[in-house]
């Protein structure tokens, strides 16, 4: 099947500085949601202004391919990048109330896409963002097209936000961190809408999360970054039930564990590294406890293991799995392996 989006080799660095986004490849087919997991700092959200080229200023971003739907986002013109977000790429962001325009109602912002990109009159376009915020689980939605973005809850601003992202009907649906800062209810609630409305449209989606927990129940593949790196890829099966990645492992801990056998409070030791602190070797050295019990952080710390698979359709970045497989290698691209 022929990718909806395809991203290859794609690096970011701001004013010459080492990249925060490190030669990553990944590829979306229509109708997949592919999540893109790691901790804050890892790269993820930046990968995903990345494709819809809404980078800030200082950014300095180049790819061997960053295509959607055959179209080449690197050479295609303002008029074009604009058309493709909104019409074709829907984009959903973490904290929904910052996001709204607080002097704006409802309608007046579900309703703007519809006029900008499928030309409505602003009759059309209110009667349209009504049946949109019902569509959404929205009650009562005529009265709630006339608030404002300090009278809803954050349950409420996150489904507005999901009205105004599909009122193009995108192909694709890129998803920040969409449930953070929502209780867990609301949580779930979110989560099963989106599931909902891929199902409706045949959607494909770009689902970013720092939380494994979240993304079981909506991923078909899961890419795991770290520090600008996808160090793992495979199945949503394969990796919540058997990580490879050092970094994985500890993350399902994180997910399913929540203390040790002593009652304290489990945490991967250490931090993301910024892009300026990364020298040679595997990015996760410094905080891998995998590494100390295989002696093997000489190696870890001297070269950087390409992203290999594992034998199962999965791909690991490490030397351990690398090694327990033997001598076949493959390039370094993940694009097969993400794909």
């Amino acid at each position: 099947m022929t990718a909806l989006l395809e991203i290859e080799d794609l690096t970011v660095a701001f004013n010459g500085a080492r990249p925060v986004i490190d030669n990553l490849s990944l590829e979306v087919a229509p109708g997949e949601v592919v999540a893109l997991v790691g901790e804050s700092g890892s790269g993820k959200s930046m990968t995903a202004m990345s494709v819809t080229r809404l980078l800030p200023p200082a950014a300095r971003m180049s790819a061997s391919t960053l295509r959607f739907d055959g179209t080449d986002l690197l050479t295609a013109p303002d008029a074009r990048l604009n058309k493709i977000r909104g019409d074709h790429i829907g984009m959903l962001f973490q904290q929904p109330k910052r996001m709204l325009d607080p002097t704006a109602t409802v309608a007046q912002q579900v309703g703007e896409p519809l006029r900008r990109h499928l030309g409505m009159s602003r009759k059309a376009a209110h009667e349209h963002a009504v049946e949109l915020l019902a569509d959404v689980g929205i009650a009562e939605p005529e009265r709630r097209a006339g608030s404002y973005a300090h009278q809803l809850s954050g349950g409420i601003a996150q489904r507005v936000m999901i009205a105004i992202a599909l009122a193009g009907r995108p192909e694709l649906l890129i998803a920040d961190e969409p449930t953070t800062a929502l209780d867990v209810t609301v949580e779930v609630q979110i989560l099963q809408l989106l599931a909902a409305k891929r199902a409706q449209y045949g959607m494909a989606m770009v689902f970013i999360s720092h939380d494994l927990r979240v993304v079981a129940s909506i991923a078909d593949r899961i890419a795991v970054m770290y520090a600008g790196r996808i160090v793992e890829t495979g199945t949503a099966d394969q990796i919540l039930n058997a990580p490879q990645h050092p970094y994985t492992k500890a993350l399902t801990t994180c997910s399913t564990l929540c203390c040790n056998d002593d009652g304290s409070l489990y945490v991967i030791p250490g931090d993301v590294r910024s892009a300026q602190e990364i020298t040679a070797g595997c990015r996760f050295q410094p905080r891998c406890e995998v590494a100390r019990e295989h002696g093997i952080q000489a190696k870890c710390r001297g070269e950087e293991p390409a992203l290999e698979p594992c034998g199962d359709g999965s791909a690991s970045r490490c030397w351990v799995t690398i090694d327990r497989k033997g001598p076949e290698r493959s390039d370094d691209s993940g694009k097969g392996a993400a794909a």
